[in-house]
């Protein structure tokens, strides 16, 4: 049984290289955006923290918007946890800095006017705070929806807690639910036996489209610089972009 010890995301990670050279990564079936999800259907996209939406699927968001379905952004957490201790990027400033952000790389894909709605609760705890993001979760989301979020298993505590109430919500709504490996790629290895591949299919990005996801991911600033007060390196450094940018995303149904 996999534990959170054996999915550790410490490091640099398993690099991007390893991945490419995989067989499996290139024979993983295709899946056609208007294929997988219905007309008229609301897509109710759950992030943990405010870049989880870019940094997961922004192709696959971008192909639904042009598909005319409806999209909602669910911000679980401000993300003000991503810098303890720092002097510079303190919690205060992260809760104004993130969501910014957040909007605009929305802007860099053409989604400035998708709607987001903040819970917020509270960065690193989403786990304690569970019984709050299903109620507040529940409250909004109908049986028509389809829930997108970050895989149960992923790594991430915030990730895997928001997945596992997305989970059950769509449990007992009914509502499909499509999760997202974002960390996966940097704890797990090329056919790793704790990661459900039998589920993958791959969202290919047009140029524009893998462009447009480029750029947006440059908006968050906050993730991509050093921080001298504590001497962390981005949380987003050059080689976890390097697994975060491709030309396709990858889907858990």
């Amino acid at each position: 049984m996999s534990t959170k010890d054996d999915r550790r995301i410490v490091g640099e990670g398993t690099p991007e290289s390893d991945w490419v050279a995989w067989p499996g990564l290139l024979e993983m079936p295709g899946i056609q955006v208007a294929s997988l999800v219905s007309p008229g259907r609301r897509i109710v996209m759950v992030a943990p923290h405010p870049d989880d939406e870019i940094v997961g699927c922004a192709g696959l968001l971008m192909q639904l918007a042009a598909l005319d379905h409806e999209l909602l952004i669910v911000g679980v957490t401000d993300g003000t946890g991503s810098h303890p201790g720092s002097r510079h990027w303190t919690p205060q400033r992260l809760a104004k800095t993130r969501p910014a952000e957040s909007l605009r790389a929305l802007e860099c894909l053409g989604l400035a006017d998708v709607p987001i709605l903040r819970l917020g609760l509270t960065d690193t705890r989403v786990t304690q705070e569970r019984a709050e993001l299903i109620r507040q979760l529940d409250d909004r989301l109908q049986p028509e929806d389809i829930l997108v979020t970050t895989w149960r298993g992923d790594g991430h505590p915030d990730h895997e807690a928001t997945g596992q109430a997305c989970a059950e919500i769509a449990a007992g709504k009914g509502c499909p639910l499509i999760e997202l490996p974002v960390w996966t790629w940097h704890w797990a290895s090329p056919g790793d036996p704790r990661v459900p591949w039998e589920r993958a299919r791959r969202v290919e990005l047009s140029l524009d489209q893998y462009e447009r996801k480029r750029v947006a991911l440059d908006a968050h600033v906050s993730q991509l610089t050093a921080d001298d007060s504590t001497g962390q390196d981005p949380v987003l450094a050059p080689f976890a972009l390097a697994r975060m940018l491709r030309p396709f995303e990858v889907l858990f149904l």
